[in-house]
Parts: C-alpha cells; structure tokens; sequence
C-alpha cells in the first residue's frame, strides 16, 4: 500500500489544493503517513520542495518527491493545479518512474576539535563573512588553489545550478552530470589580488575546501537555510553520496524545464 504525505506552502490557495489531494488520494486507499511516506507531493513552488526535501532528507533512499505549483512554473514544481485529478489517478493507479539528481555535501569542521556538522543541499550553499571582507583559501583536492577575497562563494549542485548560481553568471549544468559548481560572489581582482574570475566544475572525486585566512565565523547558507558558524576549521564540499528522487508520471526533459522557466512564455 503506498503511503504519502503532502507540503503546503501555506497560503489559502496551495492549502485548498492540498486538501484536495489528500482527500482523493485517501478515496483511492493511499494510507497519509507523515513519518514514513513513500511519495511527498509538495505543493507550493520551489521553495516548498525544498523545505519538503530538508524535512525528509533522512528518508531519500526511500521517499520520491513530485511538485505541483501555484504559481508560477517551478523548476522542481511542474504539475499545475488544473491537472490535479491527473496526478491523483498517476500516484494513485501508475507505476511511476523515479529520475534521481546529484547532491551536494557540506561538511563544516571546528577549532579546538569540536563535532562536525554535514549537510546536505539541493541547490546550493553559499559562504560569506560575518562583518569583515571575505578572505578564504580554495583548496581543491588537497592542494591550494587561490585566495579569494570578495563577498563569498556559491557552490551548487546540477540542479541548483539555475538557481542563484545562474544569477552569479555560473553555467548551467544537466543533472544526469555528478558534479558540483564553484561561483564568485563579487571577488576583488586588482594588481595585487587574482582570482581564477570563472565558475569552477568539479567532478564527483573531486573535493573542494575552505580554509579560513582571518575571521573564523561565517554566515553559511544550505539552500534556504541561513547558519551562523562560529570558529570554523574548515568547510568541505563534494558530491554526495546519496542522491534525490523525483517520482516522473509523464517526460519532462531538463532542457525543456530551462527553456519554460527561462524562455518560454507563459
């Protein structure tokens, strides 16, 4: 017997939809279960599947995600409102194909041993100094690579990467690619200082991290999550080894969603 659970958004209209959902998709047997669904359907836009994807992190091997959006098309939220009794009849009679997106790692170590923390993100995290100019070095696999200097750095995942990466000039990247991307944010070049001034693509052996050269606290960002991280050691990005999945009813190819989110009119 499947067994879903649904994230609203909030607002009056996504919580009507939501009711909807939970009201024919128990008319067809499906069992609610908050704690252990097998499929979430997030309802909202973007930012719902996300807050629905940190929610259900512990469960990713284990749960699919689907997205209906109301209002304006999602790059994670693809379903229309209009098309609910579609879905329904889809999670509810279908064999759904489940499409899986590389993830990103974030794992922030300590001064004076203290425990690690790890994350994970769906889009992005990004790293930026409490006060003072942002000043870290850029180890990539074990080596020194640069010291940066400027308002911080973004580091996305393929499917973030038309995110707030894209906005930071970043390249798009397909999701079937296991990859991660480095973005300057604002860095400072001048006769004295050098940055490489252009995304970096990591493959999935590769890591990436950031050692503090002043201050050791850092505002850091894990998709809408915003941390404040006191006396860092060091902050590591790499591919994850677990991965999303996203339930798939119907074709909906990546360069398609770029295009319609991006290009194509409404």
């Amino acid at each position: 017997m499947k067994k879903f659970a649904i994230t609203s958004k909030g607002d009056s209209k996504s919580n009507v939809l939501t009711h909807k959902i939970r009201t024919y998709l128990s008319d067809f047997d499906l069992i609610y279960d908050e704690d252990q669904p097998d499929i979430v359907i997030s309802v909202g836009g973007d930012g719902t599947l996300l807050y629905a994807f940190h929610r259900y992190s512990r469960r990713l091997d284990k749960t699919a995600f689907v997205g209906v959006h109301t209002g304006h098309l999602g790059f994670y939220a693809d379903w229309t409102p209009d098309e609910l009794e579609k879905l329904v009849i889809a999670i509810a009679k279908t064999p759904y194909q489940t499409i899986e997106y590389p993830l990103l790692e974030v794992l922030i170590r300590y001064q004076h041993g203290g425990k690690e923390t790890t994350y994970l993100a769906l889009n992005e995290s990004t790293v930026k100094s409490v006060d003072a100019t942002f000043v870290i070095d850029v180890e990539i696999r074990g080596q020194h690579f640069e010291r940066f200097r400027g308002d911080g750095l973004c580091v996305s995942t393929p499917s973030g990467s038309t995110a707030y990466n894209k906005a930071l000039g970043g390249a798009i990247i397909h999701p079937s690619l296991p990859a991660i991307q480095i973005a300057e944010m604002a860095s400072i070049n001048n006769r004295v200082f050098r940055t490489i001034g252009s995304p970096l693509i990591l493959p999935s052996h590769h890591t990436c991290v950031l050692k503090p050269v002043n201050s050791p606290d850092f505002h850091i960002t894990v998709d809408h999550l915003t941390l404040l991280h006191k006396d860092v050691k060091s902050i590591q990005f790499r591919v994850a080894d677990q991965k999303v999945r996203f339930a798939r009813f119907r074709p909906f190819p990546f360069w398609k969603r770029v295009h319609d989110s991006f290009i194509g009119e409404e």
